[in-house]
C-alpha cells in the first residue's frame, strides 16, 4: 500500500501560497483542520486531498462568502452554495456595488472641486447659494487655535449629532470683532450641512441667504498672514471699481488637519461686492 504524502504546515503554506497564520486561523474556526498532528512534536501535517478543499475555501471567499458561511456549507456536507444562497449573495454584492459607485462619484466630485479650487485664478467672481450651516461661535486665544477648535471640538460634536455634509464640503469662519485683535479672537465657524439639526451647547443650526456676487481670492500660507492677502484684495477691488457690501468669509481648503506645513495651507477669502 502506497504511503500517504504528508506535508508540514510550512510546506503546505508555501505550496498553496497561504500564510501559516491563515492556516492556523482556519484551524481555529474548525474549517480546515490538519490531517494529522504529531502527539510528541505538535507538528501539523496536511494531506494532498486538503489542497482542493483549501482552493475551494479561497474561491468562495473571493466570491464574498464569509468563513462562517463556508463552514456551514461543509457542515451541511455541501461544498457549493445553493441557488438560493448564490441569489442572496448576488443581491448583497449588487447593494455593495451601488454603495461603491456612489462613493466613487462623491470622490470624483470632491476631487474635481478641489482641482478647480487649486487651479482657479487668484481672483474670481462667484455667487453663493442659500445654505444650511452648523455654526459655532467662540472667543479663541489666537488664529492658530482655529484648527484645534475644528477637529477637537466641532468635528466630534457634528459626528455626535449625526450631521451630514454635502460633497464637496464647504466651511468658513466669520470674525465678529470690530477691530483687529491678535489674541482673544471672537470668531464663528460655519460648516454646510444637508439639513437643519437640533441645536446643542456647541452647535447651532441656521439658514444663510444666497449672495449673488462674491469676490474670491486664494490665500496660501498661515492664518497670521491673512493681512497680506487682504491688502492685495482691497487694492484689486479699488482698481476694478468694486465695493464691499457685507461681512467677509474665510473658507478653508487645506489646513492643519491635513497639511503639516503652514506654508502650504490654502484658504479662500470671500467678500460680498457690488
Amino acid at each position: 500500500m502506497r504511503e500517504k504524502t504528508k506535508l508540514k504546515i510550512g510546506e503546505f503554506s508555501q505550496i498553496m501560497q497561504v500564510t501559516v497564520k491563515t492556516l492556523r486561523h482556519y484551524e481555529q474556526k474548525g474549517l480546515l483542520l490538519p490531517d494529522e498532528v504529531d502527539e510528541w512534536t505538535g507538528y501539523r501535517y496536511y494531506s494532498i486531498g486538503q489542497m482542493q478543499k483549501l482552493k475551494d475555501i479561497r474561491d468562495l471567499q473571493r466570491l464574498g462568502f464569509s468563513l462562517d458561511e463556508i463552514k456551514d456549507l461543509y457542515a451541511e456536507d455541501s461544498h457549493t452554495p445553493s441557488i438560493r444562497q448564490m441569489t442572496a449573495k448576488i443581491k448583497e454584492t449588487e447593494a455593495q456595488l451601488r454603495q461603491l459607485i456612489a462613493r466613487r462619484n462623491q470622490l470624483l466630485d470632491w476631487r474635481n472641486s478641489r482641482k478647480e479650487m487649486k487651479t482657479m485664478e487668484k481672483f474670481s467672481i462667484q455667487s453663493l447659494p442659500e445654505i444650511i450651516v452648523a455654526s459655532h461661535r467662540e472667543v479663541i486665544p489666537n488664529y492658530a487655535a482655529i484648527g484645534p477648535m475644528c477637529y477637537e471640538k466641532i468635528g466630534p460634536e457634528m459626528h455626535r449629532l449625526g450631521c451630514k455634509c454635502p460633497t464637496p464640503g464647504y466651511c468658513f469662519t466669520v470674525e465678529h470683532d470690530k477691530e483687529y485683535k491678535p489674541v482673544n479672537v471672537d470668531i464663528e465657524y460655519c460648516e454646510q450641512v444637508e439639513e437643519m439639526g437640533q441645536d446643542s451647547t456647541i452647535l447651532q443650526f441656521k439658514r444663510l441667504p444666497a449672495i449673488p456676487k462674491v469676490l474670491c481670492m486664494k490665500h496660501v500660507g498661515p492664518y497670521e498672514r491673512f493681512y497680506e492677502s487682504f491688502t492685495e484684495l482691497f487694492r484689486y477691488m479699488e482698481e476694478q471699481g468694486y465695493k464691499a457690501i457685507g461681512q467677509h468669509r474665510t473658507c478653508y481648503i487645506d489646513g492643519p488637519w491635513n497639511q503639516d506645513n503652514p506654508e502650504k495651507w490654502l484658504s479662500v477669502i470671500q467678500i460680498p461686492i457690488e
